[in-house]
């Protein structure tokens, strides 16, 4: 793949899986920002384009610890199947555990830390929306994408969904996504990039450290749903119904 700064962000995850690597440590946007040229989204995290472009190179040489596993190439379900197993799993598991946290810590650490009742309130927004999201998409749109991917292997009509073409509910997720990114920025601002105060306790550094973990995966499952996994099935979709 030629290293260009004019290339879109989504272009260096989709050839170069290690890119979401290199792109999580310098704070751009691969997930929901991912149709940016790499050297706007440079521009909007600060860093200079030409480092971004020696790190990507450094990582491509550099062996990953564990082989990256090509998502373009996996069938459809089976990425549907991996999102809903392991991040949106994860992600309920986090919620679980960070609500009583917050509110733990909130009560010793608030009154001389206001920032903490912004960050939980933004928190708790979050968690509603993505509980709601990630039932959505268990229920209605990875089932319609799992059965359309097994009627085309098979030559058979692909059914429509309820919800006429695929393009709607996806375009409804894709919009929950960006809510999503807006609340972790707010989150992240407001704790000061998840670094505690110098008087923070085990469970303040705990909550922080989980809060950056959480983000951190987001990122991994949105960059799924959105660079991978959705447009494939509109695609899919279309090339059934004989539409360019």
């Amino acid at each position: 793949m030629q290293l260009s700064g004019d290339r879109t962000v989504r272009d260096f995850v989709l050839e170069m899986p290690h890119a979401t690597r290199v792109f999580e440590k310098m704070g751009i946007d691969y997930c929901c920002g991912g149709n940016k040229p790499l050297e706007n989204a440079c521009a909007g995290a600060n860093v200079k384009v030409d480092d971004v472009l020696k790190a990507l190179q450094d990582a491509a040489a550099t062996p990953a610890p564990e082989p990256e596993r090509n998502w373009k190439q996996e069938k459809l379900g089976l990425i549907a199947e991996h999102i809903a197993r392991n991040h949106h799993q994860y992600t309920r598991e986090a919620i679980g555990r960070l609500g009583p946290l917050f509110a733990k810590v909130c009560s010793v650490h608030g009154s001389r830390h206001p920032e903490l009742a912004q960050a939980r309130d933004t928190f708790s927004a979050l968690a509603q929306e993505l509980s709601t999201h990630m039932a959505k998409e268990e229920m209605i749109l990875f089932p319609f994408i799992t059965r359309m991917e097994l009627a085309v292997d098979s030559g058979a009509p692909v059914m429509a969904g309820p919800f006429g073409s695929v393009d709607r509910p996806i375009a409804a997720m894709m919009q929950d996504h960006d809510a999503a990114g807006h609340d972790t920025a707010a989150i992240r601002e407001a704790t000061r990039g998840y670094q505690p105060p110098e008087d923070a306790c085990g469970s303040y550094r705990a909550l922080y450290r989980e809060l950056a973990e959480l983000e951190a995966d987001l990122h991994q499952h949105i960059h799924l749903e959105n660079n991978i996994l959705f447009p494939r099935a509109i695609a899919m979709e279309r090339a059934a119904a004989g539409v360019e």
